[in-house]
């Protein structure tokens, strides 16, 4: 079994405001915006008319599991 460390994320996360995050991945030129939405939204008492909707960090991990 080989214990060396292959790879290790360089990922940075920046919060904007109130839900609101910006994060830079790895070969991505822009940042990715993460937030919150809908039933997330209404869970967290968080306003979609102050703070527009985003995809959840739930939502990146899920659709990265599934690719």
């Amino acid at each position: 079994m080989n214990d060396d460390v292959v790879y290790t994320s360089q990922v940075r996360i920046e919060r904007v405001k109130g839900p609101l995050r910006r994060a830079y991945l790895p070969q991505e030129a822009e940042p990715v915006l993460f937030g919150v939405h809908s039933e997330v939204a209404e869970h967290y008492g968080v306003d979609t008319n102050v703070h527009n909707p985003h995809a959840t960090t739930l939502d990146y991990v899920i659709a990265s599991a599934g690719g």
